[in-house]
């Protein structure tokens, strides 16, 4: 047996499994060998039974009593019934149509059975539960005899220290056709065959000794067939290890890739920066003006920036992002000779917007601007716009939808609609200084004259190649600023950012009152309800937040409980609040009739907005000062902050509820994380030490696994693995000098320098 050879070589795969291990794009030997367990039961029977919840998907230990095979008394069915002991309680078997199973395990049998745990009149039961036989008091998989292993005790990073000997059983992730105990036995089998043996490491030796990390092969073994915690700890803390370095390495590649290519030297002028910051009747906050430091800093710079700006929903980003941008756009390009008469006496403002009676002179540097939605372009769009009132500087708005330019010649102090082809003649000749859009900006027809800085906002798969889309082919590549409002502990930012330099924006705005957040229960519906008629009615507006769009299938029992936007719409409206204007808001409406629900919201047309999570990012309505969100359960944590924050908008208090029909003590202890954390980093971190990394919501989007994303737990782990690969990229950049790494990042498709 080989690692690459086929699964349907070595194994007699049923149809089901065939379509199971393609689904969990399971093809070879190695594929099921990296198809690592989700957790580990003990075999000695332990006690976990008093300790799962109604619901839950549990392995449980013991040994069976009370076998019986008996019928149905009105069905007739077949059926055995029988009782597990472990050291916590019983729990009550049942299998239907199955009556030989008391014959295979009777009174006495030490098993594992995997079900999911049923609850009446406090006896715990499971229906036709998976059941395996097990040693008592030992699992006697294989050893990890002869295989290489680092030396104890140096430089240990990973807190390995034994708590006991606990032989322990893998419980793997499953899917229809194939069960955890079919990965078991048929891991088992590869293992027997010391296959393990002939994988080749990709980690560096000097790196496995200096953090006492377990060769691959034992890593493997360990894995599948640990003989105590300490054996799986170790292998689970490699492989999680090896996760976030191949990522750093990719990162890292990609950064000193971009620090090769030239770049735009901007150096604005300070007075005008200053008097750009005096035309606003507030002061930047502390970490606003170190934010404008770093950044014109990097300008000045000889490498590309590359910077991720964190920030709190209502920090201020998007003014971060105009004053930077006015410092690029009016930064004259290298070399660049002043066409037409001399300028007469004018503020540094308008000198340094190119302004020449009347005329632009169109060699100005550039702005690029993207969003991932349309409301959150316009948005901005709208923002820069209240930003750059008053100066010559044009701003523009390209969507699918259409385009708009900033000032109008008929109204300066307002927008126009402008052709496509007229809009993309601008951007070309460099009359639009300031280009804001969705991923349109990144078409072929988009052409700047001078594109010298990117702004990307919550834009996380925005890299290298992208960036490059935007540059023209003979020009320089643009700085970057990377802005995200998702709340992200440290450690996931240094993974996923590798790439970027890190700027915090983590003081508010003088004057913003903390949002009053509380779990609500289903009685207290009608006082919030008035509530929220005493906000409208004193001239505010409101959000109501609903898992769903429309009304679920009447067979999905799960999503019944859940409150849709359309059923919720009318229901308000026709028994609620007849008396005030309520509307809808979701992703299946056309652009053009979200862009005119959002008008109206935001002009005061409408009062109460019934929406699902469409307007978690960007919707800035200052006057919206109370929110509902509806099956509070259902969304993550750094979801529901986001959410929550389209009311932080203002110096209004604002109030936000949170609805479940959950009664679950762990959901609100998760809900009440939420209400009393100080801001979204405090909550990140929170999200992470309660849940787990993998219980970050749309953990998957960033790329890494299960067993990577429990490396984020360790902030040293993740420093170790993030300097390691400086290090390595440093000296060897194409790593040509380590072929195994080299060969392990190609197959993983993560190194992308085109």
């Amino acid at each position: 047996m080989q690692l690459n050879d086929p699964l349907i070589k070595i194994l007699r795969l049923t149809e089901a499994q065939k379509k199971a291990l393609k689904k969990l794009h399971l093809t070879s030997v190695s594929d099921v060998l990296y198809h690592f367990p989700a957790r580990y039961v003990s075999s000695t029977g332990d006690g976990v039974i008093q300790t799962t919840a109604p619901g839950d998907m549990a392995s449980v230990v013991g040994v069976i009593s009370k076998t019986k095979a008996r019928k149905a008394w009105k069905s007739r069915i077949p059926m055995t019934e029988a009782t597990l002991k472990d050291a916590s309680g019983s729990l009550h078997l049942l299998w239907l149509h199955q009556p030989y199973i008391s014959k295979m395990f009777p009174e006495g049998s030490a098993v594992v059975v995997t079900g999911k745990i049923k609850e009446k009149d406090g006896k715990r039961s499971m229906i036709n539960p998976e059941i395996t036989r097990v040693k008592t008091g030992g699992f006697g998989g294989p050893t990890s005899r002869n295989l290489e292993v680092g030396p104890p005790n140096r430089n240990n990073l990973f807190n390995t220290t034994p708590n006991s000997d606990i032989p322990l059983l893998p419980v793997y992730p499953e899917s229809r056709g194939v069960t955890s105990r079919w990965f078991f036995y048929t891991i088992q089998k590869i293992l027997a065959d010391d296959v393990v043996n002939t994988a080749h490491d990709p980690i560096p030796k000097d790196i496995l000794k200096k953090y006492n990390l377990p060769a691959l092969g034992t890593a493997l073994v360990w894995m599948h067939a640990p003989k105590n915690e300490t054996d799986a700890r170790a292998a689970r803390k490699r492989f999680a290890f090896q996760e976030i370095f191949f990522i750093q390495l990719k990162k890292q590649q990609e950064r000193h890739f971009t620090d090769s290519l030239p770049t735009w030297d901007i150096r604005p002028s300070q007075e005008s920066i200053n008097e750009f910051l005096a035309k606003f009747p507030f002061t930047p906050t502390s970490a606003q003006s170190k934010a404008l430091t770093d950044i014109f800093n990097d300008f000045a710079g000889t490498r590309a920036m590359s910077r991720l700006l964190e920030g709190d929903v209502g920090s201020g980003k998007t003014f971060v992002a105009a004053a930077t941008s006015f410092a690029v756009v009016t930064t004259r390009p290298p070399k660049m000779v002043s066409t037409g008469p001399a300028l007469p006496k004018k503020s540094d403002l308008q000198k340094q917007a190119g302004r020449v009676e009347g005329k632009q002179d169109f060699g100005n540097l550039q702005v690029a601007l993207m969003a991932p939605t349309e409301i959150l372009a316009t948005q901005h769009f709208e923002s820069f716009i209240e930003l750059y009132r008053g100066l010559p500087i044009n701003v523009a708005l390209i969507t699918s939808s259409g385009c708009k330019k900033f000032p109008s010649k008929v109204n300066p102090n307002s927008w126009t609609d402008i052709s496509r082809a007229q809009l993309l003649k601008w951007v070309a000749n460099g009359e639009i200084p300031i280009l804001i859009g969705t991923h349109a900006l990144i078409q072929k027809t988009v052409e700047f004259k001078h594109l010298a800085y990117v702004i990307i906002d919550e834009q996380h798969r925005f890299g290298t190649k992208q960036r490059m889309t935007l540059a023209r082919k003979d020009e320089k590549i643009p700085h970057l600023l990377s802005m995200t409002a998702t709340p992200i502990p440290r450690t996931l930012a240094l993974t996923i950012y590798g790439d970027l330099d890190l700027t915090l924006l983590d003081v508010m705005p003088p004057g913003r009152k903390p949002i009053v957040t509380k779990i609500a229960t289903p009685r207290e519906r009608k006082a919030v309800y008035e509530h929220i008629r005493t906000e409208v009615q004193s001239g505010r507006q409101a959000y109501i937040i609903c898992p769903r769009i429309d009304a679920p299938d009447e067979n999905d029992e799960m999503a019944l409980q859940a409150k849709s936007v359309e059923e919720e719409t009318k229901h308000l409206s026709r028994d609620v609040f007849p008396e005030f204007r309520i509307a809808s808001l979701h992703g299946k409406m056309l652009s053009s009739k979200k862009e005119s629900v959002m008008a109206d919201f935001v002009s005061g047309a409408i009062n109460i907005l019934v929406a699902t999570s469409v307007v978690e990012v960007g919707v800035n309505v200052p006057n919206a000062t109370i929110i509902i969100i509806e099956g509070a359960e259902r969304f993550g944590l750094s979801q529901l902050h986001q959410i929550r924050g389209r009311v932080l908008r203002s110096t209004h208090q604002a109030h936000c509820y949170l609805f479940t029909e959950s009664k679950s003590q762990s959901t609100l202890d998760r809900l009440k994380v939420l209400a009393e954390a100080a801001n979204g980093f405090e909550l990140a971190e929170h999200d992470l030490a309660l849940r787990g990394a993998g219980g970050l919501v749309g953990h998957k989007q960033w790329g890494v696994s299960d067993v990577g994303m429990e490396a984020l737990q360790n902030i040293k782990m993740v420093e170790a693995a993030r300097n390691e690969a400086k290090a390595l990229v440093s000296r060897d950049p194409e790593l040509s000098g380590f072929p195994l790494l080299q060969s392990a990042l190609t197959e993983r498709g993560e190194v992308h320098f085109e």
